[in-house]
């Protein structure tokens, strides 16, 4: 008996060994990246502004919540700014400390092995697709909060207060600080810890359910009012708010790229999609005595859902946010597909096909991976001039949305707005055919723009789009700028991304 216990033992040692190897071949391609990915530039133009003693929102415009901000900005503080290695590196840790989550809560619903296949699915299909979803992004963030809140709460408590809710509750409230749809996914959890299958389980009163999510409900405004006490002292709790909440309008719902994304997404992660359908079919043998978690579970799908069609944009990154449920739904059923406990309806779920299914989609998920990034291994030529032909101590500004080019010249912002959609109206998710975006121009805008010269006057200014005949956003179409280029500076360089202009 005990050669048999010591066998299994090493084979989940080697499972488990196998499964972080796995995830950090996957992640190879960012991990070897030189170059922030995607919006990673956008976040770290921030972060730096914090290491150099400035202020989110104050000093550096950006609409995540501000716990995004203060997570680049420490791990820059430790690594060095501009330290893409460090970053990736930290994103595989994120990764498989989201991976330890789902794995602990498929161990405590089930068995290890279920847990294990959990956290399998997470590693392959969490980048899914693009070379954009191997960003350390918003979704990748939020998820490790999320899973393991979800982990505390489905744990078995020796008290009937639960007091280990609180955390949870933080979990999520900081979840929420890192990407602002995290919030939703708090809501099935406290309809959970309510719900009269739940206290049956349990053998909890309705007295010891409402304190129970009264202490989860607690521990998720404690994390805010951390949060908004910090912000509070350093003077921009306004300006956090606005950023993070009010300036989320929905002016297009871009359809079109909803449902060519979505279909993209079900095609791509269908082992997925089809594992989670099987086990909410068979409720009755893989779900016995758990109706509670798989409603809860079912509850958090639909909230990621509507979390990643919030925005009406669906860009690829943001359907990430469904994969720890899917996951979750799927790994039992594959737990027993997998240990020929039950056997295949249909010949595309038998073993041999499904692990053959998965291989291919590492395999394909690599290579886009990798001929994604590839071609984006270089700086930009206007970064590269500027790093150049600048001093450390010269502040520059980009017109448009290109934030990376300060990261490539090494030289902090000469205005608050790094990227310029509040001085266009520029709607994020894509140009919309003969809307003027400029009656979206955020008031007062171009006063903060000339406030923000007078502090600290550029040495170079970047037009990303510099023809006039196919520029959205021309200069000639905004006064003050053309007006600041003409009288006071003077084209020096052409580059791939637009015209250099140098202070006379």
């Amino acid at each position: 008996m005990m050669d048999v216990r010591t066998h299994r033992s090493r084979q989940f040692r080697f499972a488990a060994l196998g499964i972080v190897l796995l995830t950090v071949a996957i992640r190879l391609p960012s991990l070897l990246h030189p170059q922030p990915i995607d919006s990673e530039a956008m976040y770290s133009v921030v972060a730096n502004e914090i290491v150099d003693g400035g202020r989110p929102y104050a000093d550096a415009v950006e609409r995540k919540p501000p716990l995004l901000f203060w997570t680049y900005a420490a791990i820059f503080k430790v690594a060095g700014k501009f330290n893409w290695k460090a970053l990736h590196m930290v994103a595989l840790v994120w990764t498989i400390g989201s991976m330890a989550g789902l794995y602990v809560i498929g161990r405590d619903l089930f068995d290890r092995n279920t847990g294990l296949i959990a956290a399998l699915f997470y590693s392959v299909f969490q980048p899914w697709w693009t070379w954009k979803t191997l960003a350390f992004d918003a979704e990748m963030l939020m998820n490790l909060p999320i899973i393991w809140a979800w982990a505390i709460a489905f744990g078995r408590s020796s008290s009937r207060l639960g007091p280990e809710l609180f955390p949870a509750g933080a979990l999520l409230g900081a979840a929420f600080l890192l990407k602002q749809p995290a919030a939703i996914a708090a809501v099935p959890l406290g309809i959970y810890l309510l719900l009269p299958s739940y206290r049956a389980s349990r053998s909890l009163t309705r007295t010891n359910s409402v304190i129970q999510a009264t202490i989860f409900t607690v521990g998720f405004f404690a994390a805010l009012g951390v949060a908004t006490i910090v912000l509070w002292k350093q003077g921009i709790l306004h300006d956090a708010f606005y950023w993070t909440i009010a300036d989320h309008d929905i002016p297009h719902v871009f359809w079109q790229k909803g449902i060519v994304n979505t279909l993209t997404f079900v095609a791509a992660c269908l082992p997925l999609v089809i594992g989670a359908t099987m086990a909410c079919r068979d409720k009755d043998e893989i779900w016995a005595g758990k109706t509670a978690e798989r409603t809860a579970l079912l509850g958090l799908l639909l909230a990621s859902v509507i979390g990643a069609a919030a925005g009406a944009r669906f860009y690829p990154h943001y359907y990430v946010q469904l994969i720890p449920s899917l996951a979750l739904l799927a790994a039992p059923y594959y737990a027993r597909l997998w240990s020929r406990t039950i056997q295949p309806p249909y010949w595309l779920l038998r073993p041999k096909i499904t692990y053959a299914w998965l291989v291919l989609t590492v395999i394909l998920f690599s290579i886009l991976h990798w001929t994604g990034l590839a071609s984006r291994r270089v700086p930009s030529q206007a970064g590269q001039y500027l790093f150049t032909h600048s001093s450390p101590a010269d502040r520059i500004f980009v017109w448009g949305q290109s934030s990376e080019i300060y990261l490539d010249a090494r030289r902090r912002p000469a205005c608050r707005y790094i990227t310029t959609f509040p001085l266009t109206g520029y709607i994020f998710g894509g140009p919309i055919p003969g809307f003027d975006t400029r009656s979206r121009i955020l008031p007062g805008a171009w006063a903060t723009l000339e406030q923000d010269f007078a502090r600290h006057s550029p040495t170079y200014i970047v037009d990303v789009q510099p023809d006039p005949k196919s520029a959205q956003y021309a200069v000639k179409n905004f006064p003050i700028l053309a007006k600041i280029l003409t009288e006071r500076y003077q084209p020096v360089a052409q580059t791939a991304e637009g015209v250099i202009y140098r202070m006379r």
